[in-house]
């Protein structure tokens, strides 16, 4: 298994991408004997073909591949076509590394998809490489370790340290709305101000893509007036478009956006990482207030280490669930397409009901 010539190449086009084109035959004789009015069609076909897979899919997979094209370079091993025993002991260092399950999942499905895309049998298929995921499971486990729901009384929490500026505008508008829509937080950033419309119950949002709907079929939602002024997500965007001087219908702009150090609206969009930052800082600005009232238990809630982006999305499934929410109500809002997920958030809200130990005198 001596190192091969062709390794990927650090930076330009997808590294993976890169790999594949070097040893992948995309020039068969076919191709070659195109008449020339076929050539721009040609270049169409394989735009398609690219946008099989989401961005934040092709970025993932990039960066598994460039993980396993180092570790590979430094063991002097092939990378393309790699030998089964190679991917084996790739798994195993990933593993004593510390890495989690599904990041190993992740880097077998790129190391698939370099082969397959090279035309190359794919050496994560191997029966010994299946053995060793298997047992890796049995040993590690196949839990996912999230971040934590952001429950309603804990954004409450968030929200009440939020000033009425336009930082604090923005991000209780983004709070709410990401909680009150279950958004992921690409779908969250990727509002503009086209996809909202308010109408006489509160707000219609339009999701265009989401990350279960790669054909962009897209779907809408409501979002309804809070009963809590200070929660109130209709309220929150008002005052935000205020702020900001953004109007709703005609040219569709980003709805939320960066805030310079001047206190300059920003043209483009946030990034999904500013989602997680603003929940991060809000937890630890609620975490702060909580300490000074001496609620210590509150404060213990508010580790910032355990909320991120998800947990707007994550907090209303669940809060729905404790409140007795039907699993179609739940999916209706999230746009959940399969039960188990939703299942594991009613299976989490049955935690904060009343506990069978409470009713036998213990």
């Amino acid at each position: 298994m001596a190192r091969q010539q062709g390794k990927a190449r650090p930076g330009g086009d997808s590294a993976a991408l890169a790999v594949v084109n070097e040893h992948a035959d995309n020039s068969p004789a076919i191709i070659e004997a195109l008449p020339a009015d076929l050539e721009a069609a040609l270049a169409r076909v394989r735009r398609y073909s690219a946008n099989t897979r989401a961005a934040n899919t092709v970025r993932a997979y990039d960066a598994d591949w460039r993980d396993f094209a180092a570790w590979c370079g430094g063991h002097g091993l092939d990378t393309l076509p790699a030998h089964p025993v190679t991917v084996a002991l790739y798994l195993d260092a990933l593993v004593e590394a510390g890495r989690s399950i599904s990041t190993l999942a992740r880097r077998l499905a790129a190391i698939a998809v370099a082969h397959r895309r090279a035309r190359l049998p794919n050496p994560a298929s191997d029966g010994a490489v299946r053995e060793a995921w298997l047992g890796i499971r049995r040993q590690h486990g196949t839990a996912q370790v999230g971040k934590e729901p952001l429950l309603v009384g804990l954004l409450r929490a968030l929200v009440a340290t939020l000033g009425d500026d336009l930082p604090g505008r923005r991000d209780r508008a983004l709070l709410l709305i990401g909680f009150a829509g279950a958004l992921r937080r690409a779908e969250l950033v990727a509002l503009t101000t086209g996809d909202v419309r308010f109408d006489g119950q509160g707000i219609i949002v339009t999701i265009r893509r989401a990350k279960t709907d790669q054909q962009g079929a897209g779907r809408r939602l409501r979002i309804p007036r809070g009963e809590r002024e200070a929660t109130c997500p209709v309220r929150a965007l008002r005052a935000w478009l205020a702020a900001a001087d953004l109007t709703l219908g005609g040219a569709a702009v980003p709805l939320f956006r960066p805030i310079d150090r001047w206190g300059n609206v920003r043209a483009a969009a946030l990034t999904s990482q500013s989602v997680a930052l603003i929940i991060k800082r809000a937890v630890e600005a609620a975490r702060d207030r909580a300490l000074v009232a001496g609620d210590g238990e509150l404060a213990a809630a508010l580790d910032p280490d355990r909320f991120a982006g998800h947990s707007l999305r994550a907090g209303l499934a669940t809060s729905a669930a404790i409140a007795g929410a039907t699993e179609g109500e739940i999916m209706d809002q999230t746009g959940h397409k399969s039960l188990a997920m939703v299942r594991r958030y009613i299976r989490d809200a049955r935690l904060a009901r009343p506990n069978v130990v409470k009713k036998v005198g213990l």
